[in-house]
């Protein structure tokens, strides 16, 4: 049987709490699963970060990730290369460390995969540089850059504070759950299955809410 440990990554809290970005990985994941990999397979576990690709090898959950294929052979499985690391060499020496697939190349070797990265290493590079010498030229030609919009501080208080009453009002529920269900991913399966605040719950966002409520894991 194909085993697979799946490593989901978003780069900010805002993607993490929203969801988007985690759906799309999950969606891409399914996709393969159902019609790429070797059959029958399992998954032996699943690890969600929020946590930037340029310092992935620092990320705790994708160190998790690594132990758990390497303690059970199975394979590292993500939706994207760049989900992983957006810097070559440090994919490199995680696909020699583990095997990888990546869902949106569901056939591509780790020989591929390895020129894939530096490709879009290359990309990132030049489109990093194109954007500041157009920043730059608009800056020569008068026109002012950056700076908070108004309002942007009040628009940020508002969020949080609406965030936080949120969050009280699952407090009955969560302090109800954790009495047997004393971790963030079980928290998230059990808001998911009770369709708390009418969405699916990851387990960063089980996190944050445990965080918000001020309360202990």
């Amino acid at each position: 049987m194909k085993k697979y440990v799946v490593f989901y990554r978003v780069s900010t809290k805002k993607q993490g709490e929203s969801g988007l970005g985690l759906e799309a990985q999950e969606r891409d994941i399914s996709i393969f699963l159902d019609t790429y990999s070797e059959q029958p397979y399992k998954v032996i576990s699943k690890h969600t970060s929020v946590h930037s690709g340029s310092d992935i090898e620092n990320c705790p959950y994708f160190q998790e990730a690594l132990e758990a294929c390497k303690n059970t052979g199975a394979t590292l499985l993500v939706a994207k290369v760049d989900r992983l690391s957006r810097k070559v060499s440090v994919f490199s020496r995680i696909i020699e460390e583990v095997n990888i697939k990546v869902a949106m190349m569901p056939n591509a070797d780790k020989f591929q995969l390895h020129i894939y990265a530096a490709l879009a290493e290359q990309e990132r590079d030049f489109i990093s540089k194109r954007t500041k010498a157009a920043l730059a030229e608009a800056k020569a030609r008068g026109v002012k850059l950056g700076g908070v919009r108004p309002g942007h501080d009040k628009a940020i208080a508002a969020r949080k504070e609406a965030a936080s009453n949120r969050a009280e009002k699952l407090r009955p529920l969560v302090l109800e759950l954790l009495k047997t269900n004393p971790s963030y991913s079980s928290l998230a399966k059990r808001l998911t299955e009770l369709k708390a605040n009418g969405k699916k719950w990851q387990t960063t966002q089980a996190k944050r809410l445990i965080e918000r409520l001020e309360l202990n894991l």
